[in-house]
């Protein structure tokens, strides 16, 4: 065995095949790292955070990692603490020597990677896509031979870095890649949550004592040597350096390292110690190589030049043991790196900043060169705020917008003019709340607020903070928020304030019946709204503003007309990209509040196609869970399926908090009980935490759909009757009232029912949709003696069969057989309960299915008892490639849609194939259209 110190000097390898002798004291560690480097070699992939304090000898595990991948492409990556703030700069260093293979993936992900990393020009790349074609690229290298990517003080990466790697970390399945990061403290890089930890401690007692013997050469009181042991913890390189520079006589003295230092600072105090003794140029050459974060040997040799410290005149191994000068400049740890900056006095920094922004290409690598110039700086220069700036707007145009946000801020403490100086530390903190930092965001505001703004401003700083309540939790603070920004900007910015207007309307519905703990609710913010002056030629937005804004004053009846103008405005064709994606969520809404199906499906169907094309995920989720829901009122269980799948991927990709509408419903729908519950249950909390009542009503109103279906009334009629309660949130709570008509009347509440009805029949009548009438009748004729009854069944048979919602016409023709058996009439009621039965069944409407099965076999119909199919022994991924390759995508398009490798997808299929018996993509019928 060796240690770690011998291990990093004998691991240039240089791709031979060798024996690696496993280190001391990490055995388990070592094979650990060994099963995973056998995995890739047999085409898997895996992930791996290795994590440990300072010393504990992580580098030394990524560096026998290194060359035990004998037979393996290697790629590596240091995190650099400098260079936290430059957008994709650990990515771009990571990926150089794999960019020849750019074009071996997808057009749009080789756009987006190339406009990343500012090798091409174009709009600002979602950073999902960047991800993705992360993962195309990596996968192109690993089909050449098995990849191994190490990454080192993964902490130190700039935030787009870690957080497209470790997206990249959770997508590894078949790929023959290794992606390994070392860091501190995983929990303090949130990014790397989730994957696969390997947590270092100390070394044992045994090989601790033998790793401090090494490192004292002569003899060692047992007594002091325990205590040494002891204090560091196992920590190797603290067994390492610390004892450096001290005599016998301490030692033997009873050496103890200050108790009042953390071990990081110890460590780095013995660094500094080697520093004391070299000469003053080489300590100024040591700090230059600390504060560049590119390793360049030829940067530093201009960089020294300018500052007059002759290189070829000294010993380039002569840094103490501190530095390694080769190809690349490199500390022998990080702690070194830390140790020299913090010897350096303030002015001692700013010298070196400096000498690097002048060595520094001002063309090749401008953005670098300035924010080494910031760094320079003390006093405040608008010359230089100006230029980071310019740096901040073509850090937003590679998608890099927390890099936009650090030059801004910088920015923003070098302006002298203080108007100058609120411009931009707003233009910073909007930039901070889109890359979802909310605390940075409000700092920044703060300094706005301190900073004289204008009227104008003042209103931004009141949107801008009440975008970020909204941002965090789209709960009951957010409108109160939204409105009194809207307040603001009435006077300066007429259309600004009627946007607000409409964002505070759309935070009133999401927050719904939990706005009464703010007292801001839908009701206050449509006639504040209402009252601020209309445009001579409204927009999109206009049109939806003026048809929710009278819905929630005047009521529904007078805001019909207004909602169809709108939804024929947004059927249009001249609707921008930025329309689309910001408002089209709110004309779903109306459609589905309307009851107007075609116009639903042709909104609801461009929503997700624009959010996809745009790759705003966010948007995407929204635009998903509400076409899940069309498609479950069409009878569309396999696209609705498929679509929740979808959701499920691009929620846990980008992390959102939201309620699961789409999944709540095709649970309920499906009448898995035990399922539906619990993720009703669940989810319905945590939307109750969250003050999002929307949440809450549409839980309410899947629960009652479930129940019903099970034929439970009592729950049911409990359930509808709260989720309708709510008109505030639109749509789910008129759903609510069609359940609790149906609930009521079978549990004998005919009060109940008819005051149901009457709510009901005053909304569908205004509406006039064929689905509307169609409720509307079949909802009366459940409230109607025997003699009116049947021509109103009929009535809303014929009406709901000129629609697209077959769900409804099924749960019609159950009804009409349930009331024709009741009146004896045998052979009609079986006509119509077979229909519903084999429409529910298609449906894959499990528990509406039985509730039909039940009515025709007590009219004598033999019938085995269907189960909604399932797709046996597949994953849950399996059956989302499956179901994506059956309705004909290929694997490149079933791994965009799903964020995963071509590699990935053709893996999983053939598991499909093999679980199921075929050999082709043209046998996937073979998979239920309804499977879950």
């Amino acid at each position: 065995m060796v240690s770690s110190r011998d291990l990093i000097a004998r691991c240039v390898l240089a791709g031979k095949t060798v024996a690696v002798p496993i280190l001391r004291g990490r055995e388990s560690e070592c094979r650990q790292l060994q099963r995973l480097v056998g995995a890739v070699r047999h085409g898997d992939s895996r992930a791996l955070v290795i994590s440990g304090e300072a010393g504990i000898g992580k580098s030394a595990l990524l560096a026998y990692l290194e060359a035990e991948a004998s037979g393996c492409s290697v790629v590596r990556v240091a995190g650099v603490q400098a260079e936290m703030e430059l957008a994709y700069a650990g990515l771009h260093q990571l990926c150089s020597p794999l960019l020849d293979r750019l074009d071996r993936i997808p057009v749009p992900q080789r756009d987006a990677l190339r406009t990343a990393f500012g090798l091409g020009a174009g709009p600002a790349p979602d950073r999902f896509l960047v991800g993705l074609a992360l993962l195309s690229l990596l996968a192109a290298a690993a089909a050449e031979r098995p990849l191994v990517c190490v990454v080192d003080d993964a902490q130190w990466l700039d935030r787009t870095s870690s957080e497209t790697l470790a997206f990249v970390g959770r997508r590894l399945l078949a790929e023959s890649i290794a992606l390994v990061f070392a860091l501190r403290d995983s929990a303090d890089v949130q990014s790397f949550a989730g994957l696969p930890q390997l947590v270092v401690g100390g070394l044992p007692p045994d090989d601790a004592k033998d790793l401090l013997a090494a490192a004292i050469p002569g003899p060692l009181d047992e007594a002091v040597r325990d205590r040494i042991v002891a204090e560091t913890r196992g920590n190797p390189l603290a067994l390492l350096e610390l004892p450096r520079g001290l005599s016998y006589a301490e030692l033997a003295g009873g050496f103890r390292l200050p108790e009042s230092q953390d071990l990081s600072d110890r460590i780095e105090s013995s660094f500094q110690r080697r520093l004391d003794v070299l000469p003053s140029d080489t300590r100024r050459l040591l700090l230059l190589a600390a504060v560049d974060p590119t390793g360049d040997p030829a940067l530093l040799y201009r960089a020294a030049s300018g500052l007059g410290i002759k290189v070829d005149q000294h010993d380039l191994t002569g840094f103490g043991g501190l530095l390694q000068w080769g190809t690349r400049v490199i500390f022998s740890h990080p702690l070194a790196r830390s140790a020299v900056f913090r010897a350096a006095a303030p002015e001692q920094r700013r010298e070196a900043y400096r000498a690097l922004a002048e060595a520094t290409d001002p063309v090749r690598d401008v953005d670098r060169r300035i924010w080494h110039l910031a760094q320079a700086t003390q006093e405040p220069d608008e010359g230089l705020a100006a230029e980071l700036e310019c740096s901040a707007q073509r850090a937003q145009a590679r998608g890099g917008v927390a890099a936009a946000a650090a030059f801004l801020e910088r920015a923003t403490q070098l302006t002298p003019d203080r108007t100058q100086q609120v411009r931009r530390a707003l233009a910073a903190a909007r930039f901070e709340l889109q890359v979802g930092a909310p605390d940075s965001t409000y700092r920044m505001l703060s300094i706005a607020e301190e900073g004289d703004p204008d009227d104008l401003q003042r209103a931004h700083i009141d949107l801008l903070r009440a975008e970020a309540v909204f941002a965090s939790s789209r709960g009951h603070e957010a409108p109160r928020l939204l409105l009194n920004a809207a307040h603001r900007l009435e006077s300066l910015d007429a259309k600004l304030a009627r946007d607000t207007y409409l964002d505070a309307l759309s935070a009133a519905m999401f927050a719904g019946r939990l706005a009464v703990r703010t007292g801001v609710g839908v009701s206050e913010v449509a006639q504040a709204a209402r009252r601020s002056p209309r445009p001579h030629e409204p927009d999109h937005a206009d049109l939806l503003f003026d048809a929710l804004a009278t819905r929630f004053t005047d009521g529904y009846a007078a805001a019909v007309p207004l909602s169809k103008r709108a939804l024929r405005a947004f059927r249009s064709t001249d609707l921008t990209l930025e329309e689309g994606l910001r408002w089209s969520w709110l004309a779903d809404a109306i459609a589905a509040d309307l009851w107007d199906d075609e116009s639903w499906d042709v909104l609801g169907g461009r929503h997700v196609r624009l959010a996809r094309e745009a790759g705003a995920l966010g948007e995407l989720v929204l635009a998903l869970n509400s076409r899940i829901v069309l498609e479950l009122f069409a009878g569309h269980s396999a696209t609705a399926v498929a679509l929740t799948d979808e959701a499920s991927v691009v929620t846990e990709t980008i992390g959102a908090a939201s309620v699961p509408y789409g999944a709540l419903w095709l649970a309920a729908w499906q009448g898995r009980e035990e399922d539906a519950c619990e993720l009703i249950g669940t989810r319905s909390a945590e939307a109750a935490a969250r003050g999002e009542g929307i949440g809450l009503t549409v839980a309410q109103a899947a629960r009652a759909v479930l129940l019903n279906g099970l034929q439970q009334f009592d729950g049911a009629m409990a359930e509808a009757r709260l989720a309708g309660e709510s008109p505030q949130e639109l749509a789910a709570s008129n759903w609510g009232l069609t359940e609790l008509i149906e609930a009521a009347v079978r549990t004998g509440h005919d009060e109940v029912a008819a005051d149901a009805f009457a709510r009901l029949s005053q909304m569908t009548s205004a509406s006039g949709t064929e689905w509307a009438l169609g409720l509307e009748a079949r909802s009366r004729a459940l409230i109607s003696d025997d003699d009116s009854a049947e021509p109103l069944y009929r009535e809303a048979i014929d009406r709901l069969g000129h629609t697209r919602v077959r769900a409804e016409l099924a749960r019609a023709g159950l009804l009409y057989g349930e009331w024709l058996r009741r009146q004896g009439r045998r052979q009609e009621a079986r006509e119509q309960l077979r229909a519903a039965y084999e429409m529910f069944t298609e449906m894959g409407a499990g528990a509406f299915a039985e509730r039909t099965r039940h009515e025709l076999t007590a009219i004598g119909e033999k019938l085995r008892r269907r189960v909604v199919p399932t797709a046996g022994q597949l994953t849950a991924r399996e059956a989302q490639v499956a179901r994506l390759a059956r309705d004909g995508l290929s694997n490149p398009e079933i791994g965009a849609r799903l964020f995963l490798s071509p590699r990935t997808v053709e893996y999983h299929l053939s598991n499909v194939f093999a679980k199921l018996g075929i050999t082709s993509r043209h046998e996937l019928d073979r998979l239920p259209s309804g499977v879950r």
